[in-house]
């Protein structure tokens, strides 16, 4: 076969380095933004973090550097002046104190108060606000093991009695549930050569510890099952026919409780519908999960990326700057690149290629994050502007809304909306919403326009809080309500919006 020359010609995409790095910052989460900023900030010398000196820090530094020339001047004037000079010093140290390290730590939330009966110390020392974790006095807070402890210290039990309530402790999960059987309990304490004398004698002092932290405070810990739980806690009220009750249906029926099915509990129980709705009364207000008050709060906490303040008769939208990395070029490392010359020899040459490689990924990621930010402003203000009564009358008044209206409005690609819209939040006089909730189907009407999936979802709501609770609405019924306000949703749609909102089922709703 002859060899033979072709021209062939095309067109394709080439991603760029920084194109790429471009995509990937926009669809980074806050959280995953700022650990590629640090991880930036390890690998490249040239990128460094904007440092902001607060003015309180840089005040007290010229009053020490003052104070510190009055003291030397002082010095020299003779010993005349050495008391009053003392006397001063120790005043002005009092001042640098306050507006440092007493200030920063009460404006910082770390003051030396009482928060529960806990008593709070500063973690850090003379530390800026940038280091300061908001989290912090959450951090303290007593947890359920810490709260049992405490109440232990305070009996007289012998140490083998204490221990074995210690071990109970640490096997709560953390709704204040014993994780484990006693017997499991005992087997992971034995040795593997205990005899059954051994293992009864501790099984007994393993029940005997459970029933000291089964009257510990919260009421309820300890307990193997729900419905323990409940019983222990309805043991504490007084006795009367509501409460022996409520410990027959916690014991034996909380299934039929649960469905409310009023018949088949009137017929176990043998009690009329009067006593029945007071042993529900009862029942509804203990609390399933002991330990839930003593949960230390996760770092789960949404930090919105855009803030939409009011404007005039408009919305605006604005960054948040506590989301924004705060990142220049190290001068001083660029203008050495800068004045040297590209030297001589092959390990000379690629060295300063290399650095100059390095110098540009650092210009080139501040421009990224620069321009994340710029798109999901702009994304974010399209967004407001399209849902402007969702701002004023809440989300019943959603508007249908799809990536591709928001596209064609920017003149981006519909994949790059998707991007900006996950995981990125937004602060309303509603709450804290991700940018993806503002866009939803749409639904016919009988006046042939549309209407939101969200403002339906809304609307359900609003029927099921009005609703009877003896006579709770059914699917059909609310799709019917809804088609007699020109808004056509089938029974099944219905169904699927109601358990998207987490509304039990009508026959579940049914008060007894």
């Amino acid at each position: 076969m002859k060899p033979s020359l072709q021209f062939r010609l095309s067109q394709h995409l080439a991603l760029t380095p920084q194109l790429q790095q471009s995509i990937r910052l926009l669809q980074l989460s806050t959280l995953e933004l700022h650990q590629e900023v640090e991880q930036m900030l390890e690998m490249n010398p040239f990128l460094e973090p904007e440092e902001e000196f607060p003015a309180v820090d840089t005040a007290a530094s010229l009053e020490f550097e003052r104070q510190r020339n009055e003291r030397t001047s002082s010095e020299d004037s003779g010993s005349s002046s050495e008391a009053s000079t003392t006397e001063g010093e120790a005043g002005g140290l009092d001042t640098v104190e306050i507006g440092t390290t007493e200030r920063d730590d009460w404006e910082n939330g770390t003051e030396r108060d009482d928060f529960d009966g806990i008593r709070e110390t500063p973690s850090r020392n003379n530390e800026g606000d940038d280091d300061f974790d908001p989290l912090e006095r959450n951090a303290v807070a007593i947890s359920l093991q810490e709260h049992l402890r405490q109440q232990l210290l305070g009996t007289r039990l012998n140490a083998q009695d204490m221990a074995a309530v210690e071990i109970l402790i640490e096997s709560l999960n953390e709704d204040g549930y014993l994780a484990d059987p006693l017997d499991e309990i005992a087997a992971s304490l034995l040795p593997e050569d205990a005899d059954e004398e051994m293992r009864d004698e501790l099984l007994s002092r393993l029940r005997c510890a459970l029933s000291w932290l089964q009257h510990m405070d919260p009421t309820g810990v300890g307990a193997s099952s729900l419905s323990e739980c409940l019983v222990l806690q309805l043991r504490t009220l007084e006795e009367e026919a509501a409460r022996d009750l409520a410990i027959v249906i916690c014991q034996h029926h909380l299934e039929l409780l649960a469905r409310r099915d009023t018949r088949k509990l009137m017929a176990a129980t043998g009690a009329d519908e009067h006593l029945l709705k007071e042993a529900q009364g009862l029942i509804v207000g203990l609390e399933p999960k002991p330990g839930r008050r003593f949960t230390r709060a996760e770092a789960n906490i949404i930090v919105p990326d855009v803030i939409v303040q009011k404007s005039g008769r408009n919305w605006k939208v604005v960054l948040n700057p506590d989301v924004m990395p705060k990142l220049r070029i190290n001068d001083l490392y660029a203008q050495a690149l800068r004045s040297t010359r590209s030297p001589r020899g092959t390990a000379a040459t690629e060295s300063h290629t290399a650095l100059s490689s390095r110098l540009q990924e650092a210009r080139w990621f501040v421009k990224n994050i620069q321009q994340r930010f710029d798109t999901i402003l702009r994304v974010s203000q399209a967004i407001v502007d399209r849902q402007k009564n969702f701002f004023t009358h809440g989300e019943i008044a959603m508007k249908p809304l799809v990536l591709r209206e928001i596209a064609d409005e920017l003149g981006l690609h519909e994949s790059t909306i998707s991007r900006v819209t996950t995981a990125k939040y937004m602060n309303t006089p509603f709450g804290t919403f991700e940018l993806k909730y503002f866009f939803g189907s749409s639904l016919n009407t009988d006046a042939g326009g549309n209407a939101s999936s969200t403002a339906v979802r809304a609307l359900i709501k609003q029927l099921v809080a009005a609703e009877d609770a003896r006579k709770p609405l059914s699917d059909s019924q609310l799709s019917s309500m809804l088609e007699e306000q020109g808004i056509q949703v089938a029974r099944r749609t219905v169904a699927k919006y109601r358990e998207a909102l987490k509304i039990a089922p009508a026959n579940l709703r049914k008060a007894l």
